[in-house]
């Protein structure tokens, strides 16, 4: 199958409104992931979100964020041709790797906080934050983090808030779960999840549904770090998880505190 200049190899992911493919150029035979969206099967909520993102990919060129290349259009799907990445995605990592030493975690962290400046400074929330929507690009030693998949993504202006549930429920904040309105501080319980996640090798809450999984963060009294990794993790590492995962978006860290965060600059490191 052909979409412009890209012959369409394999399916790489699939979802309830898109289908993800590896495609080459047919002349040049550069490799290229074509995401292609059945415009059938979206609401006008999903729409909107659909044009949310080829508004800020096309607007945004940024190493820890999955580039756009080109958009084509059919009478029934839009096809975005965006970078591939050859090193799977982080959950993919993560089930092979297990849990990862706190260096590793710091840079990965580094990384995404550097694409989520972006989505900052855009105003866009990406609300489905996960390890399956971040692509790995390098070689072992050298990994990029790329932030990816903005089919939910959307547009609040400061002081704004959104009421659609939307997301993975092992990452999404505590107020989503319970249907309450939120703000860009859902991005932030997203990103403190994925730090647990490396660190433990396992997500901070779990639970069959959606409801099970707010139960059980409404009944924590700590989170669930691994015994064998806890006496090895530096107070700012455990401060940063602590402070993310705040069951009051109120007290959960903003973005600016995050991307200033002690954890992220203790090593020196600028992001």
């Amino acid at each position: 199958m052909r979409v412009g200049e890209y012959v369409l190899k394999w399916k790489v992911g699939e979802g309830s409104f898109s289908t993800v493919w590896k495609a080459e150029h047919r002349v040049n035979g550069n490799e290229v992931a074509v995401k292609q969206v059945y415009l059938s099967k979206l609401n006008r909520h999903l729409k909107k979100c659909l044009d949310c993102e080829l508004n800020f990919l096309s607007s945004v060129n940024h190493p820890n964020i999955i580039r756009l290349f080109n958009v084509f259009r059919d009478e029934d799907c839009i096809f975005l041709v965006l970078e591939f990445c050859d090193g799977g995605t982080l959950a993919s990592y993560i089930h092979m790797h297990g849990r990862v030493q706190e260096q590793i975690a710091r840079r990965f962290m580094q990384q995404l906080g550097a694409g989520m400046e972006i989505l900052h400074s855009h105003h866009i929330v990406h609300r489905d934050l996960k390890p399956e929507n971040i692509l790995l690009s390098g070689t072992e030693g050298d990994l990029v983090l790329k932030i990816a998949d903005f089919g939910l993504s959307r547009s609040i202006s400061p002081g704004d808030y959104a009421e659609t549930v939307c997301g993975s429920p092992l990452y999404m904040a505590p107020e989503v779960l319970a249907f309450q309105k939120y703000d860009e501080k859902v991005d932030m319980w997203s990103l403190g999840a994925i730090l647990f996640e490396l660190l433990n090798g396992y997500p901070p809450f779990n639970g069959r549904n959606n409801f099970q999984v707010l139960k059980n963060i409404k009944s924590s009294t700590r989170l669930p770090f691994s015994q064998l990794i806890l006496p090895g993790l530096q107070p700012d590492c455990i401060d940063m998880c602590l402070k993310l995962l705040s069951l009051n978006p109120a007290h959960r860290l903003s973005f600016n505190d995050f991307y200033w965060h002690k954890f992220l600059r203790s090593n020196g490191v600028e992001i």
